[in-house]
């Protein structure tokens, strides 16, 4: 007997035991633990059905072998073979996406993800591109009808950008985006070659699940708080006030800058947003250093030093490293089409998490 049905089955018991504990009037004195109590059930309950099914079909199957054991008549052999055919291929596909419903949720799936993107090596060029990483997620959250905020950009004189700082919130924002986290490479002529040779330059990007407070503690003796005038190349986004915040976390020496709002308390806020995200990635990496397994996973790594990706644009060609996957589709994906790479990372990331159970 597989391990996964073992725990199969205490799902159900846990499931039984939710329902009676929520059909107890007394439970709905405490909000917090209906909430609770609600969402466990409501994460369990996408398996309850497919688990009752898997366990007929298993059932059925014995039936149908047992059967076609003392069965002599042809007619009825062929027809008990055609159904145990049917059943087993059932059985195989009910199997399959019990094992994905099983795998262990990621904790930070849900949350609102906070992305940032840097140029690196290549100058201007890597601004330009940098700016192109930025209009694809943009328009990639318009596909998911995904909310993008900014919080910070420093643009250069030529439309580039050296550094931008967004929120995307959403339905399960992390989940999609929690692969973009590296070094993406662009290859491609610059115009302002003159010889026309193809220059590489790289990008990194970000991706930090939004910390609740909860998640964690910020103390306020731990905070230094500057004001300062904002301001852009080509006089963009200047105020005449010091509305623009610049927080500094002590004991790290985190700095997290904003100046995208004329709110001086709505850029605070946005930048207490940005520290507790980075805070909270700080923490996560820690706790997995301890955790081996999921270090070896090649999806799940999300080192801003790690090539992750190259854009080829003299090929329209965009490679995608870790899995080995190559699209022939460049203009697509950089119009936001994205889920061309996530869904092949995704299943990636699930085959190899399965090799675990």
């Amino acid at each position: 007997m597989l391990d996964w049905l073992d725990r199969l089955s205490g799902l159900d018991e846990k499931f039984r035991a939710l329902d009676a504990a929520l059909s107890d009037p007394k439970v709905y004195d405490d909000r917090a633990q209906v909430e609770r109590l609600g969402r466990v059930r409501a994460e369990l309950e996408p398996i309850i059905g497919p688990a009752a099914r898997y366990r007929k079909v298993g059932a059925d199957l014995q039936s149908v072998r047992e059967m076609l054991n003392g069965e002599t008549d042809a007619e009825i052999v062929e027809l008990a073979q055609e159904e145990l055919t049917a059943l087993e291929r059932e059985s195989d596909e009910l199997e399959d996406q019990l094992r994905l419903l099983l795998l262990p949720k990621d904790p930070n799936d849900d949350k609102n993800t906070i992305v940032e993107i840097r140029s690196g090596t290549g100058g201007e060029e890597a601004a330009l591109f940098a700016a192109e990483l930025f209009r694809m997620y943009g328009r990639y959250s318009e596909t998911h009808n995904w909310t993008l905020e900014l919080v910070q950009m420093n643009e250069t004189e030529l439309g580039g950008i050296k550094e931008a700082i967004f929120t995307i919130s959403g339905n399960r924002v992390y989940s999609r985006l929690k692969f973009e986290g590296g070094v993406h490479r662009v290859q491609r002529v610059p115009e302002t070659e003159a010889s026309g040779r193809i220059h590489t330059s790289a990008v990194t990007v970000a991706v930090l699940p939004e910390a609740e407070e909860v998640d964690v503690e910020i103390k306020s003796d731990e905070l230094r708080i500057d004001l300062f005038r904002s301001g852009g190349p080509g006089g963009q986004s200047v105020n005449t006030t010091d509305s623009a915040v610049r927080i500094t976390h002590l004991p790290t020496g985190m700095v997290v800058s904003c100046q995208d709002e004329r709110s001086q308390l709505k850029n605070k806020n946005k930048a207490m947003r940005v520290l507790r995200a980075r805070l909270y990635e700080q923490m996560m990496g820690e706790q997995e250093e301890e955790r081996a397994l999921e270090r070896r996973t090649m999806v799940r790594t999300g080192d801003r030093s790690e090539k992750v990706r190259t854009y080829n644009f003299p090929d329209s060609r965009v490679t995608d490293h870790r899995i080995h996957l190559t699209l022939h589709q460049l203009p697509q994906i950089l119009n936001g089409e994205l889920d061309r790479l996530v869904d092949p990372l995704i299943a990636a990331d699930q085959a190899e998490r399965l090799k675990a159970l």
